[in-house]
């Protein structure tokens, strides 16, 4: 019987700092004699530790760059599903161009991998006040934010390559296993950014800050640490060098902290105007509000103008008057409308007995009750005792209210969230959506929804509600009186759905003060008016599975 090696055969571990030439093909040029000596390469298996520790460090920090980048793009420009696939594809390209790239430069390791360090440290640090002063003055958000995504993909898949070589040249061994520890110290420090990102930096820091320390630390834990481990490999004046642009490097990213919020200043009163009176980034979206406090004021939600003072009771009234007058209205579901606004006009119904309100961003409903001239827009609505604020996503809490035991019935639900014409999340619109809010009405009871004014966008909504069994009645309100607060031309109407089991009248309830934009006659010839224009085959209803 041939007995077998129950393993491999154990192989020699070489130091490739003992003055060995390199073997052929590895292109490692050998140190000089002098200087192949320090403390800690003197412990292969500490310096090795050392290595993979810089790896999982510069790992974490790369992922982090990515999701800047994404959360920005979701911010600035929303559709977080275009924004997530052309920041990760692009940046998976330049991965592999710089992985290539980086084959020149393996003979000195050490030297090449600090400066693509220094250099991925300031390019991600910075990424985001770039991005977004790029917005906010030029425009050219798109190309700017693909060639820095496009840097940062060549620089982070640079730095496999270099460390491979630098585990290597610590000691010698089968590749297979240097690549599975290399790659486990990288994956690890991947999945430590990833949940560091949304559950710490973002909510402690934002973007901005959470970039620009994303960057100090990728300076610190890549280039320093590599540039003190093999600080035998450059020649004295260029390790010099390398330590001044690391603490350049530093010092940038620091000036950069400190200046963050006059450039994010600057900026928004280049995209607001200089009467810019309150400014936060919630967990959700970018909040300004401008105008002095005696009025007119305009709210932006993520740039997007969402409230213009003069003209904002058209859009308020159309979404809750012809939802009210139709039947019973005690109990009122409001989803969205955290500025308080539509909430203003349920509550001028006497026959309210409570409102729910279900908005995802706690942060504007209490804009809405602490800014003086907000919340006098909104006729201190927030503070009425009979209305009960909930922070959640909508989608998420009708799911649990629609459960056994859960909240409802409503005699009306309002969505007085943004149609995706308008920038609205799709899954707002969707027929799950409906169909979750369907669940909860009473008999009798109505659902009312922004359409916004794209006509396909209207018939693809009105197609997800009556999937649902419900029966829709189409009507518009006047477009906006002022030019300055409608993008589009001023005579440009909103478009809305009313929708209930079945058919339901268009009519003013006499239990309210009369709209000021709002007709009986004015409701019934908008009505005809689109009823006509419906096309005799719809669109598909939106779903959150279908295509977009």
């Amino acid at each position: 019987m041939i007995n077998h090696p129950t393993g491999p055969p154990a192989r020699p571990r070489v130091d490739l700092d003992d003055g060995a030439p390199p073997r052929p093909g590895r292109g490692l040029a050998p140190l000089p004699p002098a200087r192949r000596r320090s403390r800690l390469r003197s412990s292969p298996r500490l310096a090795r530790l050392t290595v993979l520790l810089a790896a999982f460090v510069c790992a974490a920090c790369g992922l982090v760059y990515e999701l800047e980048l994404v959360a920005l793009g979701d911010y600035l420009l929303g559709d977080t599903v275009t924004q997530t696939s052309v920041v990760l594809s692009v940046m998976v390209f330049a991965m592999g161009l710089g992985s290539l790239l980086a084959k020149r430069f393996t003979s000195r390791p050490a030297t090449a991998f600090a400066l693509v360090e220094c250099a991925l440290a300031l390019t991600g640090g910075l990424s985001v006040l770039a991005l977004y002063s790029c917005w906010a003055w030029i425009g050219r958000y798109q190309a700017a934010m693909v060639g820095l995504t496009c840097l940062i993909g060549v620089l982070i898949g640079a730095e496999i390559p270099l460390l491979m070589t630098l585990i290597q040249r610590i000691r010698r061994e089968d590749a297979g296993r240097a690549v599975a520890d290399l790659f486990a110290a990288d994956y690890v420090g991947a999945l430590i950014g990833g949940l560091a990102f949304p559950f710490l930096i973002l909510p402690a820091l934002g973007p901005g800050d959470g970039a620009l320390l994303t960057g100090a630390v990728n300076a610190v834990a890549g280039a320093a640490v590599v540039l003190w481990l093999f600080r035998e490999e450059p020649a004295p004046r260029i390790r010099r060098l390398l330590w001044g642009g690391c603490l350049l490097v530093l010092a940038l990213l620091a000036t950069a902290a400190a200046g963050s919020d006059a450039v994010e200043r600057a900026a928004r009163h280049a995209l607001y105007g200089d009467q810019v009176r309150y400014a936060t980034r919630s967990r959700s979206q970018e909040i300004v509000l401008t105008g002095p406090a005696e009025g007119p004021l305009r709210l932006y939600l993520d740039g997007r103008l969402a409230v213009c003072g003069p003209d904002e009771y058209r859009s308020s009234e159309g979404l809750v008057h012809p939802a009210m007058a139709a039947g019973p209205d005690a109990r009122v579901l409001l989803l969205g409308g955290g500025d308080g606004l539509a909430l203003r006009e349920v509550l001028r119904h006497r026959g309210v007995r409570t409102v729910r309100l279900v908005d995802a961003d706690p942060a504007l409903p209490r804009l809405a009750r602490t800014d003086p001239g907000l919340a006098a827009l909104g006729g201190r609505s927030l503070d009425d005792p009979r209305v009960r604020t909930t922070a959640a996503d909508p989608l998420a809490w009708l799911r649990g209210a629609g459960a056994p035991g859960g909240d409802g019935p409503y005699d009306v639900v309002l969505a007085d969230l943004p149609a995706p014409a308008d920038g609205g999340p799709v899954k707002f619109h969707s027929q799950e959506f409906y169909g979750l809010a369907a669940r909860l009405l009473s008999p009798g009871g109505r659902i009312a929804v922004r359409a916004g004014n794209d006509l396909d966008g209207l018939w693809q909504i009105e197609s997800g509600l009556r999937t649902t069994g419900l029966q829709t009645a189409p009507y518009a309100v006047p477009g906006s009186a002022t030019a300055a607060c409608r993008p589009g031309p001023p005579d440009d109407p909103q478009n809305f759905l009313l929708a209930a089991a079945t058919r339901p009248p268009l009519t003013l309830a006499p239990d309210a003060p009369s709209p000021r934009a709002l007709t009986p006659d004015a409701l019934h010839a908008t009505t005809a008016h689109l009823t006509a224009l419906r096309p005799a085959h719809p669109p598909a209803a939106l779903t959150l599975l279908g295509p977009r």
